[in-house]
């Protein structure tokens, strides 16, 4: 429940757009480096390694078109296209530091097909280098100017923010995120998620529409800001090749661009990189002697504490890693600065009471307040100092400053205890998964006379900018969720954050005056932090990538060229898992070895894979999808999809209480909610579907009632999430009719619960999807340990895993189950549990099970409503070992099926016009199952035929006889006596 808004809003951002690829374009855009260079005329060689001796290359010494110099850029006419802006957006729009480097930007775009603009987050760079193209006249001749954003609220705010220093309509300056969008056919300057250009790559591989492409916050690295960089990378010369030049525009808010100019494979000539400075006020760095390694919680409350008791007014920030423990700051603090409204009578009363509380505090305390430094640093991050006599300035002492005169009690317990309503503090928590209502509280102005404080996630970092925050507050750690390549198993882990994520918090301080970054760690262990955050896309799995650029045609993944590219093992796994759910072809098993490794990482895509492709949820659920039309189900698929996609849908029930009363009242609705949730799961067929059925259930109750905020808050879900999973469900919606036009299924919003055969059916559903993570209760012998109780054995794990004690499935404790995903807290707990039947797994995961030979009792046998040999086999699921039951299957490809086949086709049972001869052959048709079968010629003569046009049921057979009326009847007339082969002659073929 702590999870990083990256997490949460990264994942799902595509459009609802139909899929296509141009297969050549593509391919010709994927070929390597090498590749290329030998195609490359001589000059354009010349002019490559002239660049390479110089690997920096400014805006204003080396303006270079791919393949050409800048004395082969033609000369155009200057255009001006110009903008009625209002008086005040025109003043405020000249203190924005990028308005400085308007001409150098516009050269470099102008001489170079892309360009990096590096500068830090309050220099405009958004909002202002997008005008900049358009009053240049890059949106003039029918093209649009595309801007990329991480984030959907940063898309629609932005496009609002450009509409309006513009002055242009939204049918203008337009945006277009996953579910909506106001882009017309007039739209000149479009802002969107990264996820929407993926998908408009997919339609048209080369942008037509597009003249400029901007990538925004790149320094973010998301998984799809990536691939679009890699893409566009080769779209961009492709382009200019086929004389329609398209300009790339790379903008990131760190200076780690090394990934995009040092890399040969992503640019063979080095793009320019301009330098904008930030619009930041001077920011001075406090670290501490200490580093708490445990309570850094703690350590924070002491020091918003003292910051509120001793210096000037001025906004706090406070930056910890989770939910649990924004809630847990947020309470101590308000038990020790209580500000209630019904205190204060008017404003000027306020401010006068609130001066006068403190001055008379730190009067009693004997304290003495120096007004704040105001010292000019180039940058907040350029040499800080240690908390000292700087620290001591500004009146706030560490606990170890020995001989200092700041004695402010900084026993926790005593501080938490004197409640002190006379300097009441405006706490406010700010976390991702907080309602938007909630988070909207932030960019208010507080009450009068109070302090506002905001106790935020990494979600403050550089998503958004709370307007007076003057001192940061920041712990050095940060929440990342981590995922073992070989498990599976997904962890959040509290890690230190890096140096260029923590100069960005300490900017925070600096964005309306001088301010102060307190940081609750030395200087020494700042020094081991690493320079950058890693690129998400190395420390995720990598399959719906891995997915789309199949889809896109890029058949060798490994080649493409990633800023970052993920691991190799990454890789691997990705396609093997894909090759599993049946949306790659297999590769060969037979050849050398080499070639059999290259193999791996080379699988084209099926047309299942092309189907699941289109779909914007995982793999595995698109594979739910893409068999969810059986039995009516697909309403049910896929609302059960969106639920699993949209992560936290229930609120969290295990939240700590702050006082006895508030214990007794969350007790209550904890049992109330559980109640509820029992319900939604059902009884009988309906319990074993689990998780599912409850996440349905909820889904269901919360259309029916109109999806409104107050069912959600009463019955313990995130109305956030629930309106996310009804815009994701009609956007599945149309995705499914749009590949299967036949199934016409639509939103139903007074859905009737499933029937127990369509249980049934979504439970096979789910274990078709989800087989790779099917799990065993743990049998009595291979309990090692008594803690392993009630526990699971997964196929790739060795220690336990468990249902969580809030599943549907708790109690009931199923042999079999598939899970959703592995969480690690202080037990491995599977989320999303929903139980499978043992007998199902070599029937919808043969791909994971060892078989045995047929059984001999009950014999094979000829299926007359599939026309194909059917038997009994037993198995054993992969790598563990499990005996699963013996079920009945398609018999084994072989020698022996084309026996079975003649001996059924001998006795009448594939033709049933051939059965009134079958007391007239000459040999009993068992005997083709004899060992010494090939000593009788009549075997030989009707065996080989089948062998060679690789007949081995009814529906081959028909498709020879369509072209080869007379395959058969010669040998078949060697089975009866000659005077029968002039009426069998007569009947041939005998359908």
């Amino acid at each position: 429940e702590e999870e990083e808004e990256e997490e949460e809003q990264k994942k799902d951002e595509s459009s609802d757009e139909d899929t296509s690829s141009e297969e050549d374009e593509v391919k010709n855009a994927t070929e390597t480096s090498e590749a290329k260079e030998s195609d490359r005329p001589p000059e354009d060689l010349a002019i490559k390694q002239e660049i390479k001796s110089d690997q920096k290359v400014p805006a204003e010494q080396k303006r270079t078109v791919s393949g050409e110099t800048k004395a082969k850029t033609p000369s155009e006419p200057a255009v001006f296209i110009p903008v009625d802006r209002t008086p005040e957006v025109q003043e405020a729009r000249l203190k924005l530091p990028v308005l400085a480097e308007e001409q150098v930007i516009m050269e470099a775009v102008r001489e170079n097909p892309c360009v990096v603009i590096c500068g830090e987050t309050g220099s405009g760079k958004t909002t202002q280098v997008p005008q900049f193209l358009y009053e240049a006249g890059y949106a003039s001749g029918g093209g649009i100017i595309g801007i990329t954003e991480p984030r959907r609220v940063a898309a629609v705010s932005m496009s609002h923010r450009v509409a309006k220093e513009m002055n242009l309509p939204t049918q203008v300056v337009s945006y277009q995120i996953r579910y909506e969008g106001n882009a017309t056919g007039d739209t000149k300057i479009k802002f969107m998620t990264d996820g929407v250009l993926l998908k408009e790559i997919q339609k048209d591989f080369l942008l037509q529409r597009y003249s400029v492409i901007i990538i925004d916050e790149a320094h973010e690295r998301s998984v799809y800001t990536d691939i679009l960089i890699g893409l566009l990378s080769r779209i961009v010369p492709l382009r200019h090749k086929k004389g329609m030049p398209m300009k790339l525009l790379i903008m990131s808010a760190t200076l780690r661009v090394e990934d995009f100019t040092e890399n040969q494979k992503l640019f063979r000539i080095p793009p320019p990189v301009i330098k904008v400075d930030a619009r930041q006020f001077p920011v001075t760095i406090h670290f501490n002697k200490r580093t708490p390694l445990e309570d850094y919680t703690g350590e924070a409350f002491q020091k918003i504490c003292k910051i509120h008791r001793m210096l000037p007014p001025g906004g706090i920030l406070a930056f910890l890693t989770g939910q649990a423990e924004v809630h847990s700051l947020c309470r101590r603090l308000r038990r020790a600065f209580p500000f209630r409204r019904s205190n204060t009578a008017a404003a000027e009363d306020e401010e006068m009471e609130s001066s006068e509380a403190m001055r008379k505090f730190k009067k009693a305390k004997q304290k003495k307040t120096v007004s704040l430094p105001r010292i000019d640093l180039d940058n907040y991050s350029a040499l800080p100092v240690d908390e000292g006599d700087e620290d001591r300035e500004a009146g706030i002492g560490d606990e170890e400053d020995r001989g200092s005169d700041l004695d402010l009690g900084d026993d926790p317990a005593d501080t938490e205890e004197k409640a002190d309503p006379s300097i009441p503090l405006y706490v406010l928590p700010l976390y991702s998964l907080l309602a938007p209502e909630q988070q909207a509280k932030v960019f208010r102005p507080p009450p009068p006379g109070t302090r506002l404080c905001v106790v935020a996630t990494n979600v403050a970092e550089t998503s958004l900018t709370i307007p007076g925050i003057k001192y940061v507050v920041d712990c050095g750690r940060v929440k990342k969720r981590f995922y073992d390549r070989v498990t599976g198993v997904s962890s959040f882990k509290v890690t230190w954050t890096a140096q260029a994520s923590a100069n960005q918090r300490a900017g925070r301080a600096g964005r309306t005056e001088p301010g102060h970054c307190y940081r609750l760690y030395s200087s020494a262990v700042f020094g081991d932090f690493s320079q950058f955050s890693e690129a998400e896309i190395t420390r995720r799995p990598v399959e719906d990538l891995v997915l789309q650029m199949k889809d896109l045609n890029i058949d060798k993944v490994i080649n493409f060229p990633f800023p970052t590219p993920p691991s190799t093992e990454a890789l691997v796994a990705a396609e093997e898992l894909l090759v599993s759910l049946g949306a790659l072809q297999e590769p060969p098993h037979i050849g050398r070895m080499k070639e059999l490794q290259r193999s791996k990482l080379n699988c084209p895509i099926t047309p299942l894979g092309r189907a699941m492709a289109s779909f914007p949820v995982a793999p595995r659920y698109g594979k739910m999808l893409a068999l969810g039309k059986q039995q009516d189900c697909l309403p049910y698929v896929v609302a059960v999809v969106a639920a699993m996609t949209v992560r936290e849908i229930f609120q969290n029930l295990d939240r700590p209480a702050g006082s006895e009363d508030e214990s007794s009242k969350l007790s209550q609705r904890r049992a109330r909610l559980t109640q509820m949730r029992r319900l939604w799961a059902g009884q009988g067929a309906s319990l074993h579907l689990g998780d599912l059925m409850v996440m349905l259930g909820a889904v269901g109750a919360c259309e029916f009632a109109g999806c409104t905020p107050k069912f959600c808050e009463d019955n313990g879900l995130r109305y956030k999430a629930m309106v996310e999973i009804r815009k994701l469900r009609g956007q599945l919606t149309n995705a499914v009719n749009s590949v299967c036009p036949e199934v016409g299924v639509f939103v139903d919003p007074k859905m009737t619960p499933p029937t127990e055969h369509q249980v049934v059916c979504l439970r096979q559903i789910v274990l078709a999807g989800l087989g790779d993570h099917l799990a065993r209760r743990l049998q009595v012998e291979d309990m090692l340990d008594p803690k392993w109780k009630n526990g699971y054995k997964t196929p790739l794990m060795d220690d336990p895993v468990f249902i969580h004690p809030n599943s549907a499935l708790f109690k009931t404790l199923p042999e079999f189950v598939v899970y959703q995903e592995i969480m690690e807290t202080s037990k491995m707990y599977m989320r999303g549990v929903s139980a499978v039947e043992a007998e199902w797994v070599p029937q919808f995961l043969p791909q994971y099970c060892h078989f045995g030979p047929p059984l001999e009792t009950p014999a094979p046998w000829f299926c007359s409503s599939t026309g194909t040999i059917r038997c009994h086999r037993s198995s054993t699921f992969f790598r563990v070992g499990w005996q699963l039951p013996a079920v009945e299957l398609e018999y084994p490809e072989g020698l022996e099926r084309f026996r079975l086949f003649a001996r059924f086709l001998l006795e009448g049972q594939v033709c049933p016009k051939l059965k009134k001869h079958t007391s007239h052959l000459l040999s009993n048709p068992s005997i083709m199952m004899k060992t010494w079968a090939k000593l009788q010629p009549r075997t030989e003569a009707i065996l080989g035929p089948l062998v060679s046009m690789k007949v081995d049921c009814r529906d081959a057979l028909l498709s020879v006889w369509k072209t080869q009326e007379k395959f058969l009847l010669s040998a078949y007339c060697q089975w009866l006596p000659e005077a029968m082969h002039q009426d069998v002659t007569k009947v041939w073929p005998p359908v």
